[in-house]
């Protein structure tokens, strides 16, 4: 049977390949490098240049595949993202079948981690599903942003004897802050959600492209920082074409003042 490893790579430092990820790297004979156009061609290079440093395996090969591009929200974003998976699992299918011998093991190398706010597994659930292709499946984990964000501000996720929540933007905008939630982090935001929130005094611990050489950090009251940060974001984003970044949130006090 088809064997099929899906790869956390970390948030964008080759040097967060943990020693599983790279013996998974060399014990696939394809490694799957999507392409997502060349606005974001900087991500099928990550991918590349970490097969150039790893890949020892002189039998393995690279097949790069397109990715459809997601329709904007319409009639809802539910049926959208799930029109899209169903595009991107015929992709996976046919390059399951087409470029994995019936022994053989190929590899999906996922930006940071393929169960955090990843769909690749939910994706070849679909394929299995489908009943045309067999395959076992292996996951290996990687670094995520949220990990890589709390490294580059030097700080621990959670305050003492409280909770992390983890959400995307636009739940914040729906929902604001939770009130059990000591520490928020929040991905998936395109559109500065942090900037809705009445209380401006919470804190703010933004990261983008985090652990390359253009990583940028800010941090401070939303009040006094959160239109820095939006105006530094679309810059960036202008100036590389696509961008990608995480931040968390946090009430001034720790939890033990209110005893």
């Amino acid at each position: 049977m088809r064997k099929l490893l899906v790869i956390g790579i970390g948030a964008g430092n080759p040097d967060h390949m943990t020693v599983q990820a790279i013996n998974g790297l060399n014990r696939a004979d394809v490694l799957f490098i999507p392409d997502k156009g060349a606005k974001k061609n900087d991500l099928a290079d990550l991918r590349r240049q970490i097969c150039d440093r790893f890949v020892t395996n002189p039998k393995s090969r690279r097949v790069e595949f397109d990715v459809p591009v997601r329709a904007e929200p319409a009639p809802s974003y539910r049926s959208t993202v799930d029109d899209w998976h169903e595009a991107i699992a015929a992709i996976y299918e046919a390059l399951i079948r087409d470029e994995i011998a019936q022994n053989g093991c190929g590899a999906f190398l996922i930006w940071g981690d393929p169960s955090l706010y990843d769909s690749a597994l939910r994706i070849l659930e679909r394929v299995r599903l489908r009943g045309n292709v067999a395959f076992e499946l292996e996951v290996i984990p990687g670094i995520t942003a949220i990990q890589a964000l709390a490294a580059s501000h030097a700080m621990a996720l959670n305050r003492i004897g409280d909770s992390v929540l983890i959400t995307t933007g636009r739940r914040l905008t729906q929902e604001g802050l939770a009130n059990n939630a000591g520490s928020t982090v929040v991905m998936l935001d395109g559109k500065c959600a942090f900037n809705t929130l009445a209380d401006k005094d919470v804190v703010i611990h933004w990261g983008a492209y985090l652990g390359t050489p253009d990583e940028i950090i800010l941090s401070g009251r939303i009040g006094d920082i959160g239109p820095e940060i939006e105006r530094v974001r679309e810059e960036a984003r202008r100036h590389k074409g696509w961008i990608m970044d995480t931040y968390l949130l946090r009430k001034p006090g720790e939890p033990e003042d209110d005893r």
